[in-house]
């Protein structure tokens, strides 16, 4: 490289550092900044070797293009400006920052107190102001070359009715992978071999949803008691991977790989997002990028424009009403689609994207363009709908076109699972779709993102294995985590040889996955799930970066029945479309003169009444699911008594063929077909399904 660099004005877009073939444009969004500067460092990151002030300020962005850079450059951005918290503004130059649309970054934060703005310890926090230099603590970017062959990669574009989503995380399932090189274990080059997408296409989910892939770090009060940010939830580059996820020599295009060998097994791939809040943190925050940039522009100030409006409970919201921010939320967006080829998102607190403050808005900037936007357009959009602030449970609030977690399906389905009273109504409501929530303005039972369990609670072992969270791991006194669980440990908290015990919780978990897998919706299964993993009680193990969470690999017989009894019920989902409808079922014919699309049952055969629903004591339910083809009928019991159920009619001449039995573990046994007016032996704590054939 020259010893003096050349520059040229180069334009305001796009933003980030840009390689064109020739040269490099570097734009950078500042509205309050009085100048910036583009930091270049030498290979290891450690010596700055050149400081070059962006020539160009137009329309609020600084700008200008080197003509001598090439990709693999790494560099960082010093930005100047008034220092003044008491209006918002905390520009310090002093504090080397990255770069908002870098496609890369390079090494760790090293924490220190030089990386805050003001002094860590003054009697004036964060009014003071600290002078130290913070390059040798941060991180660099890195400019890249985007060119990547794609060859035939095809997305398999499947339809929401025949999606199952598997949550994963990226080091979770890879790190005690046996047969994945030890030095890839965790990344994504760990998750494209042959090992992972196998199990993930034998077990017949069609879409992996990642944890946070996005550039995060390891939070300072988490480094300083020995744990680690885990999940990912605390980003701070929303167009680089995080570099932890690549492999010690290799690049983005490890993550480009692995998309399409996903999408060569016709699985699908989502990518958790969090864009309501950064790592950046309250005020009191450290100064890495955002708040070094524009710190008024990039997050909602409070009624004191000194503090950071939060519904997010860590300390910021992002202000995507600010048509710069917004802007860079959506070039985030469309980035990941069109140069990654992800086929989805799904919105970490997507209700804080949506607020006018204190106030929902349905009509938010963001949600409006997200719903214009013709590349989104054939993307699987998922929200979290409810974030900590007021008004935040939102859940059948979100537009056309969007999937919702839906977390009363959970709570309510593990309320009838474990038998509590009154559940009836809900689990029939959540079977088919809750259309209570979501059927309006066209919405489908897609709509609904059914889960037992996600990243954030017990796993399904520990659901049938514990009363209470054990999260003392974390360092937080077991006050952290969530105290309503609706689990239920079976008789003894926590591991046991008990084999009565073990027998039980292994029929509450198959009682369980049944009833998720064969609801109307969209079914989420947590990784691990199918084989049994257990947290052993940590239901927050956000910082637990070790065999807790890592998904074991070694299989059992237990563990391999239990998969097997998963991938059957998926299979058997897939073969009857009633337990995917594409529409609501609400007892309407399925044809003119034909039978009703669904018929709820009592014990006798009878239809159920208006008093059985109101009965409180009821602990079982049974239901007839038709399209003009198939017919299913489902009998649930979460009572622990075995009871007898009068079968209904099939169809003319048709019978009922047993295709699941939760309580035995078995898919498609060989036992007689059952005739209209037959009575059915309908064991305790299970699930049985039949087929017309």
């Amino acid at each position: 490289m020259p010893e003096t660099i050349r520059v040229a004005p180069g334009l305001p877009y796009p933003l980030g550092a840009t390689w064109d073939g020739i040269g490099v444009n570097v734009a950078v969004f500042s509205a309050h900044a009085t100048k910036i500067e583009l930091c270049l460092f030498d290979v290891d990151g450690k010596r700055e070797t050149a400081r070059i002030p962006l020539p160009e300020f137009t329309h609020e962005v600084w700008h200008g293009y080197f003509p001598d850079l090439r990709p693999g450059q790494l560099y960082g951005l010093r930005v100047h400006g008034p220092y003044a918290p008491e209006a918002g503004h905390r520009f310090n130059p002093h504090k080397l920052l990255l770069d908002p649309y870098a496609k890369q970054i390079q090494g760790q934060i090293r924490w220190h107190d030089s990386l805050y703005g003001y002094r860590i310890g003054h009697s004036k926090q964060d009014l003071s102001f600290d002078r130290r230099d913070s390059a040798r603590a941060m991180p660099k970017c890195q400019i890249i070359d985007p060119a990547h062959t794609w060859g035939m990669d095809k997305r398999p574009r499947r339809p929401w009715s025949e999606t199952i989503v598997y949550e994963a995380h990226v080091k979770g399932i890879t790190a005690r992978k046996p047969d994945v090189p030890e030095e890839l274990r965790g990344t994504f080059a760990a998750l494209a071999t042959p090992g992972v997408i196998e199990h993930l296409a034998t077990l017949g989910v069609t879409a992996i949803e990642l944890l946070p892939i996005h550039a995060f770090f390891d939070d300072r009060y988490l480094t300083e008691t020995g744990l680690r940010n885990y999940w990912g939830y605390s980003t701070l580059g929303f167009f680089a991977p995080a570099p932890r996820y690549i492999a010690h020599g290799h690049d983005l295009h490890d993550f480009k790989l692995m998309v399409q060998r996903l999408h060569d097994a016709g699985i699908e791939v989502i990518m958790d997002v969090v864009y309501n809040h950064t790592a950046e943190g309250s005020h009191l925050g450290p100064t890495l990028s955002f708040r070094g940039i524009d710190n008024l522009s990039y997050y909602v100030p409070a009624d004191d424009p000194r503090y950071i409006f939060d519904t997010t409970g860590v300390g910021n919201n992002l202000n995507v009403r600010h048509p710069r921010v917004l802007q860079m939320v959506m070039d985030s967006l469309r980035y990941w689609v069109e140069d990654c080829h992800i086929d989805g998102f799904r919105f970490d607190l997507a209700v804080t994207l949506s607020r006018d403050r204190d106030r929902f808005d349905p009509n938010s900037p963001f949600l409006d363009a997200v719903a214009q936007d013709p590349v989104l357009a054939h993307v699987k959009l998922i929200s979290e709908s409810w974030d900590v602030g007021p008004n935040g449970y939102q859940v059948g609030g979100f537009p056309p076109g969007w999937a919702e977690w839906n977390g009363r399906f959970r709570d309510d389905m593990r309320g009838f699972v474990k038998g509590d009273p009154g559940a009836i109504p809900a689990f029939a409501t959540h079977l088919l779709g809750s259309a209570d929530i979501f059927d309006r303005r066209g919405r489908r039972p897609w709509s609904s993102v059914n889960f037992m369990t996600a990243h954030d609670g017990f796993t399904l072992m520990d659901l049938y294995s514990y009363n209470e969270k054990h999260n003392e791991a974390n360092g937080e006194g077991n006050r952290d985590g969530h105290n309503d669980n609706r689990s239920w440990n079976c008789g003894v908290e926590g591991p046991t040889d008990d084999p009565a015990i073990i027998a039980l919780r292994d029929r509450m978990r198959r009682m369980a996955i049944s009833a998720l897998i064969i609801s109307n919706g969209t079914p989420m299964i947590l990784m691990g799930d199918e084989i049994g993993h257990s947290q052993q009680g940590n239901n927050n193990a956000y910082c637990q970066d070790s065999e807790l969470t890592w998904m074991a690999w070694e299989l059992d017989e237990r563990a391999m029945a239990f998969k097997e009894f998963v991938a059957g019920a998926i299979r058997l989902r897939r073969e009857l479309p009633p337990l995917r409808s594409d529409r609501y079922l609400h007892g309407d014919p399925v044809c003119e003169g034909g039978p009703p699309d669904v018929r709820w049952l009592r014990r006798d055969g009878a239809d159920t009444t208006q008093a059985d629903w109101a009965n409180a004591e009821d602990r079982d339910v049974a239901v007839v699911l038709r399209d003009t083809e198939t017919a299913v009928f489902i009998i649930a019991n979460s009572s622990d008594q075995e009871i007898s159920v009068v079968a209904p009619e099939a169809g003319q001449d048709r019978k009922w063929r047993l295709r699941l039995d939760s309580g035995t573990c078995k898919i498609d046994p060989e036992v007689k077909r059952i005739v209209a007016g037959e009575t059915i032996p309908m064991p305790g704590r299970a699930i049985l399904l039949f087929s017309a054939v």
